[in-house]
């Protein structure tokens, strides 16, 4: 098709009607269609132009979208936090990738269709898809830098768009313009693309392999316990892991598989324990600092993860403590700094009862203590997390009292930004870490200490992580999305 308005010729694939279904998995399948069709029509015709040179037209295809129209004030079982509208309009929401999102989409359209009866519309949308992130689909293509070409790459087609790729929806900040769509899901099409992009960056692995539970760490010991773990897992088939993907998607089924040597780490190594329905345990060593750990959360929350934990080190902060005990966070005081621009630190994050029981019992099962016993190794309370690791070079006066008046038990930073996030993208949070250091009462950690301490403590410690994220697998998705994560009007999407 070609439009010569304003003198200028844009050349995009042809595509049928919108159409409307009643049938998610229907529903799914045009929107791969569709999607498909416009990014190997970008792919196509970018080869061509870098082969070519400059084709003379604009060549842009088009991102699909779900529309889905009701004029019904009926309330919806209150017990759900998702899958329905709260009020009569016209909701829309384009869409990337939906291939790889084909079983949330699938789910997400099921429960609309149900709680409504109202069938959805399929088609595409106004919104342009850059050629970067259309050829991302495509490993063997990839799209120069500015200036590489012998053409003008914006001259011809389409690139990411950072005025409208932001997170104004899970902000709760979006202005729907009169007689506009509101938006039926938390994240749009590019600000989805931007983030499978930066995904493949930091992680060394492909977004398709991140399963539904992750866990945070911040030390790479964690990471060889991991894979102890999962080799072990892939010796029994009842576990019901099938996959084991590391750095570089090297990827092994038996627990014998040669995961080689990665040339280098990337800025986060991440390592997936897979299941075939995505149910799998997905490890990402985030480092030291909010800035990693905002950076992370940010990216992985588009792909709806159904809970994320983090389980690293911390300094412990009362005298009554030991190095190893455990901290479970039932609060956190917020001084990371990196999201008091989108959340304000005087927004309290909440703790979660589903998060928190299914970590605590995972403790007992691993430490065979339970009730009165298990406060010996294990406290439940407020969490500091700062953004300077060095704290206790300064005058500590300040930091000490406003810890003491927190009623903090544990230092450090990331827990905080991680439950932040969570909060901020709905997706469910919770921590518990171990005491590695009491800088305050002269146990730091020193190398010797450290050793001794990380041998003992870190496979305990990940078994802990790995049980409660196993049985928050078991339970049904409307239990662990709570409705204490959703505001006034929320998304129908999770």
């Amino acid at each position: 098709m070609q439009d010569a308005s304003d003198q200028l010729v844009i050349e995009t694939p042809d595509a049928p009607e919108a159409a409307l279904f009643d049938d998610p998995r229907a529903a799914v399948d045009r929107l791969c269609a569709l999607y498909e069709q416009a990014a190997e029509f970008l792919r196509d015709r970018f080869l061509r132009a870098m082969h070519e040179g400059h084709p003379g037209v604009r060549l842009r295809a088009f991102y699909p979208e779900i529309r889905f129209t009701t004029a019904s004030f009926a309330k919806i079982d209150s017990r759900l936090s998702f899958g329905h509208v709260t009020s009569p309009g016209t909701y829309a929401t384009t869409v990337t990738r939906p291939r790889m999102f084909r079983h949330y989409l699938r789910q997400q359209l099921g429960l609309l269709l149900s709680n409504h009866g109202v069938k959805v519309q399929i088609g595409l949308s106004d919104t342009p898809m850059p050629v970067h992130f259309a050829v991302a689909n495509f490993p063997d293509v990839t799209v120069p830098q500015e200036g590489a070409a012998e053409f003008v790459l914006r001259d011809v087609f389409d690139v990411p768009d950072l005025g409208t790729t932001n997170d104004d929806i899970v902000n709760g900040v979006v202005v729907t313009p009169p007689g506009g769509a509101m938006p039926l899901a938390p994240f749009t099409a590019q600000r989805v693309d931007y983030s499978l992009a930066r995904l493949a960056h930091y992680t060394a692995t492909d977004p398709e392999h991140f399963q539904n539970h992750v866990l945070f760490t911040n030390y790479q010991f964690y990471v060889s316990e991991f894979e102890a773990y999962a080799r072990a897992a892939l010796a029994d088939p009842a576990t019901g892991y099938t996959a084991f993907v590391s750095t570089g998607n090297v990827e092994i089924t038996t627990p014998d598989g040669d995961l080689g040597m990665p040339a280098r780490l990337p800025q986060m190594p991440t390592h997936h324990l897979k299941r075939a329905d995505g149910s799998g345990i997905t490890l990402v060593n985030i480092g030291v600092g909010p800035s990693n750990a905002k950076t992370a959360t940010d990216h992985i929350a588009v792909l709806r993860p159904h809970a994320w934990l983090m389980v690293g080190h911390c300094a412990g902060l009362r005298n009554s403590q030991s190095l190893g005990d455990f901290v479970l966070a039932h609060a956190y005081l917020r001084e990371d700094k990196v999201l008091d621009d989108d959340l304000p630190v005087w927004v309290p994050i909440p703790a979660l009862a589903e998060i928190q029981v299914a970590l605590e019992k995972a403790v007992e099962h691993e430490t065979q203590l339970d009730g009165y016993d298990l406060k010996r190794i294990m406290r439940t309370g407020t969490v500091a997390t700062v953004d300077n690791r060095n704290w206790e070079l300064r005058d500590t006066s300040g930091p000490v009292q406003r810890l003491s008046q927190s009623r903090a038990v544990a230092l450090d930073m990331e827990s905080a930004t991680i439950a932040a996030n969570g909060f901020r993208f709905r997706v469910p949070y919770g921590t518990l870490l171990c005491v590695s250091d009491k800088p305050l009462h002269g146990e730091l950690k020193l190398p010797g200490m450290a050793s001794d301490f990380y041998k003992t403590q870190v496979s305990r410690h990940l078994r802990i992580g790995i049980r409660a994220m196993e049985s928050l697998r078991d339970m049904p998705l409307e239990r662990i999305h709570s409705r204490k994560l959703r505001s006034f009007e929320e998304t129908a999407f999770l």
